[in-house]
């Protein structure tokens, strides 16, 4: 029987070149199967079939972070670089055998949207890099997490599954995300999670992050929301004033929407409701001290007991500031005392008042002084009906134009006091109800009608003629007195003549006596005069005695004639 050849190596690697197209240059760009040899100083020696073997470090059979296990006689992909290098060795690469194959891979699973398994090995500007199995791919810092992670140590150099975002073989870039795969894993938990749940159910679970509206709790897979308003009955400006991440808490499931996954919860629900019976707790007009805990533009919130306060109104904070912000009568976390004035147990609201709880000013005055009391006080402000004069207790008291002199009203009795000027007057009326107080300035002057008027002044009748003496010039007109200690009365300036000249009131000096006609008299009582209506009523007396008018006497003759008999 004939021996049969066995091919040599040369032979081997003769048949491989022209099975791969005739020379060993067509294993270059390729990946082959090749054989340990040997290892040597943290190198192995692999034997591809070519004129010569490759080296290749050992550190590319091994996985991030861990030793290669390799040994001689393994059989392993590598690709090949070049058929011979300056040495005669071949070129060849377990990165680059490994970093093909995966690419292959990657595409394949990329297509069908499949999961990936990679390891985090380093840090990048702005993210990570990711060992697939060969491929490099890279792993932006906000695709690491759900939340925020400040330390990614613990997630490096272990084999975990990613999603592959982005690749593109030509640049070689393959863009992955741990944070996808997190997602769709709590989605399928909070599926099956929020089945076993239940609206009034109290569960524990673990803050997760803190806003501020509320807080968010994790139930083991799925967040519920924890607003700030049901962390508790009392006032909570913000959650971490009562929580902190990290917090195991108890809480009660108030709503669950199973179409958006949202679970409404609450801490304040597990506590006794403090508004049951506050009726009884708080009766009307009950004194009870509380802390400011919120100023707004319409009143101050007042804390009565913890998750109990009521509103004190801006218009019952005080009884003579008015139209003050309560921000400068109260401020933030002051004790008050406060009087209860209304209950409404079904809308969680309590009435409160400031000033209900302190003395009445309106009421002192009235008790200080009684109507006729005369006072002092400033005067705070001038309108068109009158005079506004500060007194005592803080209070206001208004003088009517027509109780400012008598005689005078409008803005001529207006503009005989200025702003900040002190005077007196004389109490008229009081209603506390309505915190008034009426004033009179004329009724201080002398000889006023009242208890001290003499007896002659109420002789005076409408019509009659008396010689009055002038007390006082004024813009306005005169004052004036009937005989020597008759009523003081007022003569207009449009009633000092009948000829613009003749109304003058400077053409008349104090002390001087003329006649004047009592033409009526005020509410008071106190007469009016006036020169004028005598002049015409003498001028008639004298047409109608002396003289008509067919008779062909002039008036200057009549009245000079009537004058002369007055005379004599």
């Amino acid at each position: 029987m004939a021996s049969v050849a066995h091919p040599t190596r040369d032979d081997f690697a003769a048949m491989l070149n022209e099975s791969l197209g005739g020379e060993d240059g067509g294993f270059e760009g390729r990946v082959v199967k090749g054989t340990v040899t040997g290892i040597e100083n943290d190198m192995a020696v692999i034997d591809v079939g070519l004129k010569s073997e490759g080296r290749v470090a050992l550190r590319e059979f091994a996985a991030p972070g861990q030793k290669a296990d390799l040994k001689v006689g393994n059989e392993v992909e590598v690709y090949v670089d070049r058929v011979e290098n300056a040495n005669g060795e071949a070129m060849l690469s377990r990165d680059r055998a490994r970093r093909e194959a995966a690419w292959d891979k990657l595409e394949s699973e990329f297509g069908e949207e499949k999961r990936v398994e990679g390891v985090i090995f380093g840090r990048v500007k702005g993210g990570f890099t990711v060992d697939l199995d060969g491929a490099v791919a890279f792993l932006p810092g906000s695709q690491v997490d759900i939340r925020p992670v400040r330390d990614v140590t613990p997630l490096m150099d272990i084999p975990q599954p990613f999603v592959i975002l982005k690749m593109d073989r030509r640049r070689g870039n393959i863009v992955v995300s741990r944070r996808a795969v997190l997602e769709e894993t709590r989605a399928e938990q909070r599926s099956g999670l929020i089945l076993t749940l239940a609206e009034g159910q109290v569960i524990e679970g673990v803050v997760k992050n803190i806003t501020d509206y509320g807080a968010f709790v994790d139930l083991g897979g799925i967040d519920g929301l924890l607003h700030v308003t049901d962390l508790s009955y009392k006032r909570v400006n913000h959650p971490n004033e009562m929580i902190n991440i990290g917090d195991v808490v108890k809480v009660q499931i108030i709503r669950i929407n199973r179409d958006t996954q949202r679970i409404s919860l609450g801490m304040k629900q597990l506590e006794s409701d403090p508004w049951e019976g506050a009726s009884a707790k708080y009766p009307i007009g009950a004194k009870l001290m509380g802390r400011v805990t919120n100023i707004t533009e319409y009143g101050a919130f007042v804390e009565l007991e913890a998750g109990i306060e009521g509103l004190v109104h801006v218009s019952e904070m005080s009884w003579t500031k008015k139209n003050v912000h309560p921000g400068k009568i109260v401020s933030t976390s002051q004790e008050v005392e406060v009087l209860v004035l209304e209950v409404d147990e079904d809308k969680r609201r309590i009435s409160l008042g400031l000033k209900q709880a302190q003395s009445n000013p309106w009421d002192a005055f009235a008790e200080k002084y009684p109507v006729g009391s005369t006072v002092e006080g400033e005067v705070k402000n001038s309108t068109e009906f009158g005079l506004f004069i500060g007194l005592d207790g803080d209070v206001d008291g208004m003088v009517h134009m027509s109780d400012i002199a008598w005689g005078i009203s409008g803005e001529d009795a207006l503009n005989l006091h200025r702003k900040g000027e002190a005077v007196q007057a004389i109490v008229l009326d009081i209603d506390i109800e309505k915190e008034r107080i009426s004033l009179g300035m004329k009724q201080l002057e002398k000889g006023a009608p009242g208890a001290g008027i003499s007896a002659a002044s109420s002789s005076l009748n409408k019509g009659a003629t008396v010689t009055v003496t002038v007390l006082e010039v004024r813009d306005g007109g005169l004052e004036v007195q009937a005989g020597d200690d008759g009523a003081t009365g007022f003569i207009k300036r449009s009633d000092l003549g009948r000829d613009r000249d003749e109304q003058r009131p400077d053409r008349f000096q104090v002390g001087q006596k003329l006649d004047a006609l009592v033409i009526g008299f005020d509410r008071s009582k106190k007469p009016n005069f006036s020169i004028k209506a005598l002049q015409i009523a003498e001028e008639k007396h004298a047409v109608a005695q002396y003289g008509s008018s067919d008779s062909g006497a002039s008036l200057g003759d009549i009245l000079g004639e009537a004058l002369k008999q007055k005379a004599e």
